[in-house]
């Protein structure tokens, strides 16, 4: 859930207060530009430089993952500077945040794979083309030159007792979880990252606000003057009740066909389709349908139009209600995600290939799903989990489905 912050009235930054939890330091009747983020935005001379740091410890990101990434849009259409750190050295390490076990290592050749795919996934959201609104920065450009003389400074400015306030490190302690010496490193060479860029600002989610805390520390043992923090809410997952996890399969990814993420996002559960408008939208929250299920299309429509453009977020509305009320009829419709059955092997039964063409997680998800009345082909109901087809052909241009939310058009 939002938070909103106390800001003046006649404030008219209402861009940098839209949906963020808290901003620190922040005394919202101060005319000072070091404890007051709106009055630095109105008094300064320069772009500011504002930090946002990612581990690419993974390929796939979602919705959740660019609510910060659209405040830092946000940053750049007010003409300041968007800086994307790749975390290629900390992610070696892996953040600790909300782990309750030290996590893998991964290999060079894993982090540089992984930060190449996040870049790819963003570049709907953040400004690539202005000059001087991006910088985009692999923190082994510094971290990869400290020696053992720098590392023990920065070691030294922090105690065991302030690292183990930090929530997962004390879970861990408490419950006798072994805590790894390089682990108390990662927040360290996070924050130093707000040093060696010399950030005016840093953004991060909820759960990042101990790094966040500990970079501007380090800026001011270093001399420079501190960042203001701005945190960003953890958005709850489609379920409505966790937060968002491809491992929950409450998710949305950002690299889901279009016709995937409108129809996901077009179930967003009443109680929190508000905070779905407010953290992935620019609409007027105010203006928005009173009806629930118009307010639910609207949503839908808009962040898939955000990552495919117009044309196929409206092609993936009618393609959805096509596969509602007309199954089998909308075979034309270009944003259907398609799977190619040269990938089985036939004959094939159908939990077989609902396994290979991923709507289920494996052949035993499959027989669940058939079992429990979830799977359709062509809008007609799978019973029968030894349901056996002798040819590919006998499928092509049928569309299978698995739920209201997962569906793949047969192709050769």
């Amino acid at each position: 859930m939002t938070v909103s912050v106390s800001v003046p009235a006649s404030d008219r930054f209402d861009w940098l207060f839209r949906g963020i939890s808290e901003i620190f330091p922040h005394q919202p009747n101060s005319p000072d530009p070091a404890e007051n983020l709106a009055q630095r935005l109105a008094q300064t001379d320069r772009p500011l430089r504002v930090k946002l740091g990612i581990d690419p410890t993974g390929a796939d990101i979602h919705l959740g993952h660019s609510i910060p990434l659209r405040k830092l849009r946000s940053f750049q259409d007010a003409g300041h500077t968007a800086v994307l750190i790749i975390g290629d050295f900390t992610a070696r390490i892996g953040d600790p945040t909300g782990k309750s076990e030290v996590r893998k290592q991964l290999t060079p050749e894993q982090v540089t794979n992984n930060a190449l795919a996040y870049l790819d996934r963003v570049r709907p959201i953040l400004d690539f083309e202005t000059p001087g609104r991006l910088e985009v920065r692999y923190n082994s450009e510094w971290l990869s030159k400290l020696d053992l003389g720098q590392t023990l400074e920065l070691l030294s400015t922090m105690t065991v007792g302030q690292m183990l306030a930090k929530e997962g490190f004390a879970l861990r302690y408490e419950k006798e979880t072994p805590i790894f010496i390089h682990e108390f490193l990662y927040p360290l060479m996070q924050g130093y990252d707000s040093v060696a860029v010399r950030a005016d600002v840093e953004l991060g989610g909820t759960d990042q606000k101990f790094n966040l805390v500990v970079g501007r520390d380090l800026q001011r043992h270093f001399g420079l003057t501190p960042q203001f923090g701005l945190v960003m809410p953890i958005l709850l997952g489609t379920d409505g009740v966790q937060k968002m996890s491809k491992s929950l399969n409450n998710y949305v990814g950002l690299g889901e066909d279009a016709l995937s993420m409108y129809s996901k996002l077009e179930k967003t559960p009443d109680s929190i389709i508000k905070d779905y408008f407010t953290l992935l939208t620019d609409l007027e929250i105010d203006r928005l349908p009173e009806n629930p299920r118009e307010a639910q299309k609207l949503l839908a429509l808009t962040v898939a139009e955000q990552y495919h453009g117009r044309e196929r977020a409206i092609q993936a509305q009618a393609d959805a209600i096509a596969l509602i009320t007309k199954p089998g009829q909308n075979a034309g419709g270009d944003s259907i995600p398609e799977f190619s059955l040269s990938a089985v092997t036939f004959p094939a039964k159908i939990f077989q290939i609902l396994s290979a063409s991923s709507l289920c997680t494996g052949s035993n998800d499959a027989k669940r799903q058939i079992q429990g009345g979830a799977v359709k082909l062509d809008g007609q109901p799978i019973t029968d989990i030894d349901l056996t087809y002798d040819r590919a052909d006998a499928l092509v241009g049928k569309i299978l489905q698995v739920g209201k939310k997962r569906f793949k058009k047969l192709v050769l």
